[in-house]
């Protein structure tokens, strides 16, 4: 009895995980504003999993296709004209590789780490390095999982603020690493921060939706969204928490569409996770000069606008401290980033947290960072870029870190 309940529990937890094998991931590029559009209709139709969304004429974009939807694809393709490069071969195998790798030691930096060893290492952090970081619980996911702020700093609360926050789509993994090896950075090295850490707070939210990335772990190593109940009468789940944002809402590269990548969901904030990081962000407007939000993947450090191709109008100002720390990021290892404005850098997507950060919270410096890599592994980057991905991403930061501490003073 007990040998067949233990099979049927496999068997069910088989059942329940998405099955990538012979899954292609497969570049093409528009060459004209009718391949474009037939890009676009294919994306709101919600069939195929767009790693990389169609922006402009020219621009790349990559698709997944699992094996029994490869042969729809390739003549949908071919119907336009579109000749595809194959990027993955076998995005399974990527996917089981990494899961092999997954560390069941302590936090560390060379594998992936699920939600709860990540929070559980979070909540650790104050008795280990007292006097210089605070945690409180802000909110709790659809779920139940517990969210957490990580406030950092020694200079008390007038102090000019940092937020950052990674881990809005759930399968971005390299993100809630990266800034994981930032916060460990900090704290660990806290001797060679001192006056940034006397003169800057930090808030951080490494991982903000919980759900989403702790499916990536059980079911689905390429879910995008939130997990809530959207009513579908399909039975789709969640919404694109980084389309869910109340600033310009729904207005364009978002999807009505709860079986959609990019659903926005069926009002601003509705997703009880994203009306959390909302309210600290919100909490504490006054003093934050600077909202990071990290991503993956492509290499790019975009400003606000993502509703309209229009820019800021102090755009000048929030490109010069990108090409900074873009100038910082690239010397560790020559790793390249593009720079500019969402809309025009990737593609108009309204709904999203820098322009809001932006746009209502009034944090003046509101940036989007897509992480490595740009396409060779997409979600998939191997867990032995984390360090570097870390390294160079911190020095990119540091740059921010200290143009706040040098130009707002308390």
């Amino acid at each position: 009895k007990t040998l067949l309940a233990l099979a049927l529990l496999v068997a069910a937890a088989a059942a329940t995980t998405k099955d990538l094998n012979g899954a292609k991931v497969v570049r093409v590029v528009p060459q004209t504003e009718t391949q474009l559009r037939h890009l676009q209709q294919l994306l709101r139709r919600g069939t195929y999993d767009f790693w990389k969304e169609p922006q402009t004429v020219g621009s790349p974009v990559d698709i997944m296709a699992t094996e029994p939807q490869q042969p729809k694809l390739d003549a949908y393709l071919a119907r336009s004209g579109l000749k595809p490069q194959l990027r993955i071969g076998d995005v399974g195998r990527l996917v089981d590789y990494q899961a092999s790798q997954k560390s069941t030691k302590a936090m560390d930096w060379t594998s992936y780490h699920d939600y709860d060893e990540i929070n559980n290492w979070l909540t650790s952090l104050p008795a280990t390095y007292p006097g210089l970081c605070t945690v409180e619980q802000v909110g709790t996911s659809y779920e139940g999982r517990v969210m957490n702020l990580l406030t950092i700093g020694t200079g008390g609360a007038g102090n000019p603020g940092i937020f950052i926050d990674g881990g809005i789509h759930a399968r971005e993994w390299v993100s809630p690493a990266t800034v994981t090896y930032m916060i460990n950075e900090l704290l660990s090295n806290s001797a060679s921060y001192t006056d940034i850490l006397a003169n800057v707070n930090f808030y951080f939210m490494p991982v903000i939706n919980p759900d989403g990335y702790a499916y990536t772990f059980t079911n689905d190593r390429l879910w995008r969204k939130t997990r809530s109940d959207t009513g579908s009468s399909l039975g789709c789940v969640g919404v694109d928490p980084n389309r869910n944002w109340g600033f310009h809402w729904n207005e364009v590269g978002a999807s009505d569409n709860p079986c959609s990548d990019i659903y926005a969901g069926p009002e601003p904030f509705s997703e009880v996770e994203m009306q959390a990081v909302r309210d600290q962000i919100t909490r504490f407007s006054s003093t934050l000069v600077s909202y990071l939000t990290f991503h993956s993947y492509s290499q790019l450090w975009m400003y606000p606008w993502g509703y309209t191709p229009d820019l800021p109008a102090d755009w000048q100002d929030l490109d010069a401290l990108a090409q900074d720390s873009v100038n910082a990021l690239t010397a560790v290892y020559g790793t390249t980033y593009e720079i500019g404005s969402s809309t025009n850098t990737i593609y108009a997507a309204a709904g999203g947290s820098d322009d809001w950060a932006k746009g209502v919270a009034g944090v003046k410096y509101s940036y989007t960072i897509e992480l490595r890599d740009t396409g060779n592994y997409g979600f998939l980057l191997p867990a032995d870029q984390i360090i570097p991905s870390g390294v160079e991403t911190w020095e990119g930061v540091k740059v921010v870190a200290n143009f706040v501490m040098n130009n707002y003073p308390a």
